[in-house]
């Protein structure tokens, strides 16, 4: 984007009539105490009434699976649907339409949201330490290097974590945005737009690398390894369900389990691998093995702190380079939820 303009322009397509504002609604009971932006303060319910439902995220159909393989309690209430949702910008616009009440996400969604004028909520955090991504080019290309980046179209998404993450790889390479030309794409169209050419980088998660090098690797496409890491993986759900009192304490019945289940996967990473790398995403079981090597360990901390540091140094970054306005991103965090994750969980898995 060379200009303050273009980048306007580029907001204003990516948005699109997602850019709505949506209205909030009120607490199940009429009298939980609500913030200013109406979320409630309210302490939450010990028990889960009964009849109460959630409608929660499950790209590629990974949680539903951890849950099964990991054979964790029954939930205190019923999940009407997993819904097999995952990038950000869907998962805002699913929760637009209220057919999704939960997602698991990287930092940057809540902050779109936030700019759209959505009002959501984080509610677990995990901190990952290694690198969840890496940058592939597109068959024939000469890149080597971040550096070499300059002058060159990468696939941008401003909603997603890909793109908080070529954001900050750019910035540690001392290139400027207007070093480089920013394609909008969403993360679905990534290994399109590089398989046609529409651009020459692209990030990929680490478990889409192995198939994409498999098809294109003798075709001179190749990936750059960075320590650019993304460190929020998170729960975050709209006001309009943490303001029913109900179904916010089905979320903090959840927010356990959810942390129980990714340690489970991180403690069989041979299962894991078989019965969905192998089984549902058809890669061989070297390509697993080697998505698995990479893995984070799960860290959930039982102070927030960090998290909101890193939330408003990226949202800063955005602020950087015209993609949203600068504000405070603490009132992002529903600290009801803080201690939840952390406390369901072995000590070595506190951060």
């Amino acid at each position: 984007m060379s200009s303050t303009l273009d980048r306007r322009l580029f907001l204003t397509s990516l948005l699109g009539a997602a850019a709505g504002v949506a209205g909030l609604s009120g607490c199940a009971d009429g009298t939980a105490a609500t913030s200013a932006k109406g979320a409630s303060t309210a302490p939450l319910a010990t028990e889960v009434p009964a009849g109460t439902s959630l409608k929660i995220a499950s790209f590629q159909n990974a949680q539903e699976l951890q849950f099964k393989l990991a054979k964790l309690p029954k939930l205190p209430f019923t999940v009407s649907s997993w819904l097999n949702i995952g990038a950000g910008p869907d998962v805002i616009n699913a929760f637009r339409a209220k057919s999704l009440d939960l997602a698991n996400n990287a930092g940057i969604p809540p902050i779109q949201a936030y700019y759209q004028g959505f009002d959501a909520k984080i509610v677990a955090i995990n901190v990952t330490r290694k690198p969840n991504y890496l940058f592939a080019t597109k068959p024939g290309s000469d890149i080597r290097s971040v550096a070499d980046f300059e002058g060159k179209r990468l696939a941008f998404s401003q909603g997603q974590a890909q793109g908080v993450v070529l954001l900050r790889a750019l910035k540690k390479a001392g290139l400027a945005y207007d070093d480089v030309t920013l394609v909008p794409l969403t993360s679905n169209q990534f290994l399109t737009a590089l398989q046609s050419g529409q651009v020459d980088i692209a990030p990929l998660g680490n478990s889409q690398a192995p198939a994409y090098l498999q098809q294109y690797e003798s075709k001179g496409a190749r990936t750059i390894t960075t320590d650019v890491v993304d460190l929020l993986s998170l729960l975050w759900a709209p006001v309009s369900v943490l303001n029913d009192r109900a179904k916010a304490a089905a979320v903090a019945a959840y927010i356990p389990q959810w942390a129980q289940g990714q340690v489970w996967q991180y403690e069989h990473p041979d299962v894991w691998n078989k019965e969905f790398y192998v089984k549902t995403q058809n890669l061989t079981l070297p390509q697993a093995e080697a998505i698995t090597a990479l893995a984070n360990k799960p860290l959930f901390p039982p102070s927030w702190d960090e998290a909101i540091a890193w939330e408003q140094e990226t949202a800063d970054l955005l602020a950087e380079g015209g993609f949203v306005k600068k504000f405070d991103v603490a009132p992002l965090f529903d600290h009801r939820f803080e201690h939840l994750a952390a406390e369901a969980v072995p000590a070595e898995y506190r951060k």
